[in-house]
Formats: C-alpha cells, sequence, structure tokens
C-alpha cells in the first residue's frame, strides 16, 4: 500500500464537505486533515501542515476557488468540487487532477483519486487488492445535529418532502435536510432505482410492481411518467 497523502477539503456547504469526508473515510491511502468552510481557513492549515491534495469548490465566497488555487503553492494538486459544469474549462486550464461535478458519487470520487495517483511520479498507484475494498457499504446523513450512519442494506426507499428527505428503513425513519439528488449520488447505482422525481428505492426490497407503482411490504412507492420507461426496462431485465 502507498504512503498516505494528506489532503483537506475546502467547500461552504458543510453537506458537501461532509459527503467527501464519507466517502475520503473508505479510502485507506488518504488522510483527511482538514475539512474548512472558507479558502481563509484553508490557507492558515497549507501554511502549517503539508498537505499533497486539496479538494476544492469553486463557487465560494470572498475568495473563489479559481483565485485561492491560483494563489498557492502548485506542488499542491488539486481536484475541482462544484455544482455548475460551466466551471470546467476554467479548473482545467488551472491543470487540475480532475473536476467532479455534485452530487459527488463515490465511484466518482475514487476515480479522481485514482488518477492523483496515476499523475504523481512521487506515489504509488493504490493497488488494485486495495482498490476492490474500496466499496462503501453506508453512507452518513446529518440528522438531529449529529451524522447518522445508514447501512445501504437497511434501506427500504427514500421520499423527498420540500427542502428535507425521509429515508425509510427497516424500523425506522431518518430525516436529513439534503436534496434527493444528492442522496441518490451517494448509493451504489446498481442497488437503487430512482422512480420519480420525489421517490428512489432499493431494488433488493420490491416485492411486486405495476407500471404506476412499486411495492415495498405496505408501501406504494409511485412511479412517474417521465421515469416508467427506465424503471420498467430495470425491472424487467433485472
Amino acid at each position: 500500500m502507498p504512503d498516505k497523502i494528506n489532503c483537506i477539503i475546502v467547500d461552504d456547504e458543510h453537506i458537501a464537505r461532509d459527503i467527501l469526508v464519507n466517502h475520503l473515510s473508505v479510502i485507506g491511502a488518504v488522510n483527511v486533515v482538514a475539512s474548512c468552510k472558507s479558502a481563509i481557513e484553508a490557507f492558515n492549515i497549507i501554511n502549517e501542515k503539508k498537505i499533497d491534495l486539496i479538494f476544492l469548490d469553486i463557487n465560494m465566497p470572498s475568495i473563489s476557488g479559481l483565485s485561492f488555487a491560483e494563489s498557492i503553492n502548485k506542488n499542491i494538486r488539486i481536484i475541482f468540487t462544484t455544482a455548475y459544469r460551466e466551471y470546467a474549462v476554467d479548473g482545467f486550464d488551472l491543470q487540475a487532477v480532475d473536476y467532479l461535478l455534485k452530487p459527488i458519487s463515490f465511484e466518482r470520487l475514487l476515480q479522481a483519486v485514482n488518477k492523483y495517483f496515476q499523475e504523481n511520479t512521487s506515489a504509488q498507484n493504490i493497488p488494485e487488492k486495495v482498490t476492490k475494498q474500496l466499496k462503501s457499504d453506508h453512507v452518513f446523513v446529518r440528522s438531529d445535529r449529529k451524522m447518522i450512519k445508514i447501512c445501504f442494506d437497511e434501506i427500504l426507499y427514500i421520499e423527498s418532502i420540500g427542502d428535507y428527505v425521509k429515508i425509510h428503513l427497516a424500523g425506522k425513519t431518518v430525516i436529513t435536510r439534503e436534496t434527493i439528488s444528492s442522496i441518490e449520488g451517494r448509493l451504489p447505482q446498481n442497488d437503487f432505482l430512482r422512480t420519480h422525481r420525489s421517490f428512489i428505492v432499493s431494488m433488493a426490497n420490491i416485492d411486486s410492481f405495476t407500471t404506476e407503482y412499486i411495492e415495498i411490504g405496505k408501501n406504494q412507492i409511485p412511479v412517474s411518467r417521465s421515469y416508467k420507461n427506465s424503471v420498467l426496462r430495470r425491472l424487467e431485465n433485472n
């Protein structure tokens, strides 16, 4: 296994930082030194500690990610993160390792980390046997002022209600202030199915289905017109 690299996360949104911390916690070759909510906070960290890699949000108040990237030591590599696809060109003009579009899935993040190792001659690539162990079986979500561990195999279905998401588990429900698209980006794609703009279901827990709804236990989850074709294709070929 290669020596660990030190990284920091810089993003003004706490949910975005939590997602990256959760993803990176599974990757043994990466050590998260700090999670910063501003470029100013990050400046202090990189002046005090040896940092190899920064996961950097582009669109931040006061000092943008692009301005911050231009001002730091060029030996520190950068993986840009943002919700805005149009920033990609500017990010690569600064010779970034990669550019990640939110919501960031674990698989996409892993690709970016592997790219970092491949491009830096001072570090070895992550061994294949380690890469195979990196698939996470859970996520953490913020609820009631703490981070709650949600195991994928315990999820029945996920429901969006306004600015909140209800994660229905066997025996309980966890409510988090997060978008359903952000949650979807953190789930293993082969195990979950989006049926509606407001619903995601666990494939393993589907009891029956029609062209209009999916049954999980006593719950009927709607299948919207816009998702119907893709839902039926997945279910009929599964």
